[in-house]
Formats: structure tokens, sequence, C-alpha cells
């Protein structure tokens, strides 16, 4: 039976490194210690937070209610897929990470998750926010996900279709939020290369590395792997939680407004619009290196990316939302553009 603990440090378990505590915790490595926790009576009477790696929180105050710590392994190729020479089929276990399902599927030579390699947090975690970088997403490789219904204990499965995947965004984030909780995930992947280069910095990095023709699957896994390095600080080192506003999405018509107005304006054509990146925005409106508080700063905002926010020891999750909230008015006011947390703000 899975242990509750009372007042428990949640420093530990979340990347920008708040000290917040938890009223209740506990950790389950199955489906069946999900259903026994959730039927505590202690479980259900009080709110609840299923936790995976904690790459994509703020805490802003201590959780009063009870944290979830999904520690669900295992990582298989599954034979129902046999008979297709051309994909497998994977399942990871939800509490598995992310970067380590890549390095699994790299090992088994299957392709498709090498350019979201080294995306920080858990297997469960990717299908709330159909992660995605360097142009490719989940839902591009996505087969089915199985949950377990918080009010239930009944285990699910959801195809691709019901899960209404969008820009970082799922069901899960929407109608469904709260209500399951993902144990496993299942991938397409491919066994021949199919190799997705289409973003600049890949392309720019590879030959960088000297690799000419067509690269391998590995190679663009460690092109991805250098540049998220380069760019993006280790939580163990600053706390952080990589990318902290979306890349929001504009219309043609105000782009070319803005391009007007600001002709150096990077944009990525889109269905309906264009994308314009966050970190450029950010830069532009002059947050980038930007340190709060006492002495050399307690936080701000990371000086290699903007996107970034960063925990320089002892900053507050309260003080990192105000600063996100004023790069948002700044934003507004100078570009007309609104931005969206990526994070999710507790």
């Amino acid at each position: 039976m899975p242990h509750l603990e009372e007042n428990v440090s949640l420093r530990p378990y979340n990347t920008f490194g708040l000290a917040v505590r938890a009223r209740y915790f506990a950790r389950f490595g199955s489906a069946d210690e999900l259903r026994a926790l959730l039927a505590l009576p202690r479980v259900q009477a009080t709110e609840k937070l299923v936790l995976g790696g904690g790459s994509n929180l703020l805490f802003t105050q201590d959780f009063a209610g009870v944290v979830l710590k999904n520690e669900i392994r295992g990582l298989e190729i599954l034979s129902e897929n046999a008979d297709d020479a051309t994909t497998a089929l994977v399942r990871a276990g939800a509490g598995e990470s992310w970067h380590g399902l890549v390095e699994y599927a790299l090992d088994q030579q299957l392709g498709g998750l090498e350019n979201l390699s080294l995306i920080p947090g858990t297997v469960g975690a990717a299908p709330l926010q159909n992660i995605g970088a360097y142009g490719a997403e989940l839902r591009d490789t996505f087969e089915r996900l199985e949950a377990v219904e918080v009010a239930t204990g009944a285990l699910r499965t959801f195809g691709a279709a019901e899960c209404g995947f969008g820009y970082r965004e799922s069901v899960f984030k929407g109608p469904l939020k709260n209500q399951f909780v993902v144990t496993a995930v299942v991938l397409r992947l491919h066994r021949q290369a199919r190799p997705n280069v289409r973003y600049g910095a890949i392309q720019d990095t590879l030959a960088d590395f000297g690799i000419e023709g067509e690269p391998t699957m590995h190679d663009i896994s460690r092109a991805v792997v250098h540049i998220r390095r380069s760019k993006l600080p280790d939580p163990a080192e600053i706390g952080n939680a990589g990318s902290f506003f979306k890349n929001p999405e504009v219309s043609q018509r105000k782009f070319d407004e803005l391009k007007t107005q600001h002709p150096a304006i990077p944009g990525y054509p889109v269905p309906g619009g264009v994308k314009v990146p966050a970190g450029w925005l950010i830069e532009q409106a002059g947050w980038k290196g930007l340190r709060r508080g006492p002495g050399a700063g307690t936080h701000g905002v990371h000086d290699r990316q903007a996107l970034v926010l960063v925990n320089h020891g002892e900053a507050t999750g309260h003080e990192l939302r105000l600063l996100a909230e004023e790069i948002i008015q700044s934003v507004r006011a100078q570009f007309g553009i609104e931005l969206h947390p990526e994070v999710n703000i507790m």
C-alpha cells in the first residue's frame, strides 16, 4: 500500500527549485497503486496534483492538497505491430523520463522522437501539452494513451482524436483537466529514418558537425541536444522550467502590419496565420538578461534565451509570476501581441 506523507517539501520535485510544501504527498508505481491512493478518504476529500518531473510548474504557494508522484516505469516494443515492417509501437510508463524514452528509441533504431531530444519532464506529462520542439510534436508519433479516471478508478484508453491535440494543448488541459491520470503512452515510431531538418538551427548545427548528405536519427538527436544545451540553462544549475511562454500566433494581416513597424520581426507560416517567436518579442522589449531582487538578484530572465525565467536561488513563485505578468504587459504594449504561459501556474 502506498504511504501518504504529510508536510513534504516540494523543492526537489520542481525544476524551478522553489521552497514550497505539500500538505500530503505519496508516490505510485502502478495503476493499482494509484487506484489505492485515490480510494483513500483523505485523498478523495482534498485537491489533487499529479506530479511527473515538475519541469512545467510554477508553484506560487504551498499546495494544500495531496501531491501524487507518478513513478510508473517500463519501456517495451509491443508485438501487436509485428506485421508492419515500417513502424513499431513503443509503450512507455508515464513515470519514465521523456529523454530516457528518446534514448531507448534511438537504441532500438526507431525514429520519430529525435527532434524532441532533451525535453525535460516525464512521458506522462508529454501528451497533456503536446510537447514539441524543432519542427516536431508529440502528436506526430502518438498512437494512444492509457489513463485512470480519478472519480472512478476505471482505466480508459484515448486515441489521438480523443486527445484534442493543439499547439501545446490537449483535452487534458481543457474539458478533462484533473479528471484523468496518464499511466502509459504508446507511440508509433519508424523503423527507417525520416530526417526532419526543416528547422534552420538543426541544419546549421549538422553543418558545424561536418555531417554531409542525409543525417541519421542519431545525428539529429545529437544536434538538438547541442542546441538545447547551448541555449537553455540546466535546472540542476539554475532553477527554471524551460520555455515559460508559448510562441504566439497572429493573422497574416497582423503580421504584415508588424513587419512594417518592425522589419526584423521573424515569423513562420502556420495554418491560419503566422507564428512569432516569443523569445524575440521579449528580447526586443528589453527583458533578456534582467535580474531582480537584492544583491546580484534572486530571479530574472535568462541571458541567453529570453523565453526562460530563472530562479537564481531564493526567489519565490509569486515573484516569478509578477515578472511574467510584467513581461506580458510589456509585449502587449509594444507589439499588440498577447503572450500566454506554457508553464502551469499553481
